[in-house]
């Protein structure tokens, strides 16, 4: 039985599709210095390549 890998699962989540979404990175100090358009972009959550997904989604054999 093949374990979780628990850094995928703290950084990113599965949507009710089944896709992976990601945070923004570089968002958790100094932000006087971005714009209100960067933060409030960052605020959302954005989809991971389907490239990149697929080899994710393998550290996570049981969903989250």
């Amino acid at each position: 039985m093949q374990k979780t890998k628990k850094s995928i699962a703290k950084r990113f989540k599965l949507s009710a599709r089944g896709k992976l979404l990601r945070r923004t990175p570089g968002f958790r100090h100094i932000m006087s210095t971005k714009s209100s358009k960067q933060k409030r972009r960052a605020s959302q959550d954005k989809h991971v390549e389907p490239g990149r997904a697929a080899n994710l989604k393998r550290g996570l054999p049981h969903g989250l």
